[in-house]
């Protein structure tokens, strides 16, 4: 095969794995007003999704106040039935093996999709909770499927051919929740990692997850330049349960199963730690199970039910931290944090008689702690290059509502508590990539020049660094999450579509950067589709990236960085710098001046180290009457590629 032209490589292929209605509110998107009204809420916008599959039935990509796609479109709709497409579900194709169709058999691309782009649906909800209207991100953008996964399978070749059909299709954005779940490939051969380059080439913006296999160190996936990496966190949104302890203490945890028939009087509470195996009776008590363990939150409550428990509180293992779930549960439960989950075991221990009882609260809104990264949210650096920053952005992960193509059935206590919703709630980085593919549709609408690494800027600059309390975002130990966890911080689309200024790169741009990691001219070639001889070559941290990562050095060293002015013509930005305890950083010039749109101007960081242990973490902000261009910046003790 290596005679034959176009030959570039060759290698067994792999598996990858899915990063498995209140966000656009969450988020500030309200209709007729604000990023919603400015975009026409992402109307002409094509959103181009690489996933298990769609539901074309589900009421959630009705074509209500949609238009017809655009002239350029040019997919296909592969459903027996081609009345199932519309001008919503533009495009549906199959690349799954084992696959008929383009449906949906594990519910997965049908929840991402409805998350980026879904219609307006009224009365959605789960189990009676969560009530209100259902809408995606860019409600008027179009929505084109590519199945890629059969079931929760997601085979190597299989993406490839779907980024071939999206890019061939010409749609504007694509959202890809799937990756490696533990290796890490070099970007030469990571095939995410090339769909998206050769997508971005074309003018396509790419979201993609940042992997669930948090909140360890270095596990983020997905981490190519090119490539919006996306974490996740919390909303204000809590489905409570309260445990309610004998002591008079009580402690808010979440579930989605509320029973309005549950013992409201104090019942015996027993430790069955990981609840695995519980083989006596425990008719009518409440039983503590941990997270640990093989054996699932479904599980462990079917246990509880199996020898007759009334009810179950769940509580975290430690490095889950205060990260909980609203799911269905088999029996009346809460589900605490692992702070609250020792001082139940506490207060157990402090008598020979413990009881509880679980009061169930509905539906809450404003969590001042909101958002917080979700522990499993992957973190950085990405070690294959870790001179860029990783991941980019956080964004809603947690206890999202979306379509779902089956009805929601369960056991249950009480008739009030059953559900036939085709809605469901899932967490993962698949649920927080899809929520910025959808804000980047919005901004492509509003500003169609602007390129994937424009859109990605004006994202990652804005960002939030608060939570609704004011306080700094805080990760899954409630302690101020790193630069590692939340990257830029929370997306905030309506300051992303006025950024002031932007970070642009070109496709040729990165050629640079990518002979600068040492790979040889071939493995550079199989990335870009061209060949490639490395006659230029930058230090990663050189890349024109609205992020610094840095090496820590003794000596003096300068990165520059060009901006171009989106904001007001004639304007001047002045620079600040925060935090980086010791390290000395110098900005040159202090001050940026503009007298044109789109003109574009350089600076020159120089950074030295007087610690060269540890990371030193802050951030380098360019400030202009309303605006604040932000950029974090990570100096670490040690650059390395994998």
């Amino acid at each position: 095969m290596e005679k034959k032209p176009g030959f570039v490589t060759a290698r067994p292929q792999r598996i990858f794995q899915m990063h498995t209605t209140h966000s656009p509110s969450f988020l500030g998107l309200h209709q007729n007003v604000g990023l919603w009204n400015a975009s026409n809420s992402g109307k002409g916008v094509i959103i181009g999704l690489l996933d298990s599959g769609i539901d074309p039935q589900h009421p959630s990509f009705n074509d209500n106040g949609m238009l017809n796609p655009p002239l350029k479109w040019k997919g296909k709709c592969e459903f027996n039935v081609t009345t199932y497409c519309n001008k919503k579900l533009i495009g549906a194709r199959n690349f799954a093996d084992g696959a008929t169709s383009p449906s949906d058999e594990a519910g997965h691309g049908t929840h991402t999709s409805s998350t980026a782009a879904g219609n307006f649906v009224d009365g959605a909800s789960i189990f009676g909770n969560a009530n209100g209207t259902a809408v995606g991100i860019a409600p008027r953008a179009h929505v084109a499927m590519y199945k890629v996964c059969y079931g929760y399978t997601c085979e190597e070749y299989r993406m490839i051919a779907g980024f071939d059909a999206a890019i061939g299709d010409d749609v504007d954005v694509i959202s890809v929740s799937i990756g490696f779940e533990h290796y890490r490939p070099p970007l030469y051969d990571d095939t995410i990692a090339i769909g998206a380059y050769r997508a971005m080439e074309k003018g396509i913006f790419v979201s993609c997850s940042a992997g669930n296999s948090g909140p360890g160190s270095g596990t983020v996936a997905n981490g190519a330049p090119w490539i919006l990496t996306v974490g996740a966190s919390t909303t204000d949104r809590k489905i409570s349960a309260v445990a309610v302890l004998g002591n008079g203490a009580e402690y808010e945890g979440e579930s989605a199963f509320q029973p309005t028939n549950f013992s409201r009087k104090l019942l015996p509470l027993v430790n069955g730690e990981d609840c695995e195996s519980l083989f006596s009776s425990l008719k009518g008590k409440i039983v503590l199970c941990d997270t640990s363990g093989y054996t699932s939150r479904n599980e462990k409550g079917g246990n509880v039910k199996k020898v007759d428990g009334a009810g179950m509180i769940l509580m975290n293992e430690k490095y889950r931290g205060s990260t909980t779930f609203s799911e269905y549960d088999a029996v009346p439960t809460t589900q605490v944090s692992y702070k609250d989950g020792q001082k139940i075991i506490h207060y157990m221990k402090s008598t020979s008689t413990p009881v509880a009882m679980i009061t169930f609260k509905g539906t809450k809104i404003g969590d001042k702690h909101a958002p917080t990264v979700a522990y499993f949210s992957s973190r950085g650096p990405f070690v294959k290059s870790q001179g860029i920053l990783k991941p980019d952005i956080i964004g809603p992960g947690v206890n999202i509502l979306a379509a779902w193509p089956t009805p929601i059935e369960g056991e249950t206590i009480s008739a009030s508590s059953s559900s036939s919703s085709t809605f469901n709630i899932l967490s993962g980085t698949s649920m927080s990539c899809p929520h910025l593919a959808g804000v980047a549709a919005l901004l492509k609408s509003a500003h169609p020049d602007w390129s994937p690494a424009a859109i990605k800027s004006a994202i990652m600059t804005t960002a939030d660094l608060v939570n609704l309390g004011k306080n700094l975002i805080q990760d899954e130990t409630l302690e101020p999450a790193d630069l590692l966890t939340i990257g830029s911080g929370h997306v905030n689309p309506s300051r992303a579509n006025d950024p002031g200024l932007i970070y642009d790169i070109q496709p040729e741009d990165y050629i640079p950067y990518l002979c600068g990691l040492n790979y040889t001219d071939d493995q550079v070639s199989s990335i870009v589709n061209k060949k490639i001889h490395c006659k230029s070559r930058i230090p990663q941290s050189e890349l024109n990236y609205p992020s610094f990562s840095i090496p820590k050095k003794s000596s003096a060293q300068t990165y520059t960085r060009t901006v171009t002015n989106v904001g007001e013509a004639i304007s001047a930005y002045k620079v600040k710098v925060f935090g980086l305890k010791g390290v000395e950083v110098t900005v040159n010039p202090i001050i940026l001046k503009f007298t044109a749109l789109n003109q574009k101007v350089s600076f020159n960081v120089t950074v030295k180290s007087l610690d060269l242990t540890g990371h030193s973490q802050g951030y380098i902000v360019w400030s202009f009457d309303r605006y604040s261009v932000r950029s974090p910046i990570d100096v670490f003790p040690h650059i390395s590629v994998i």
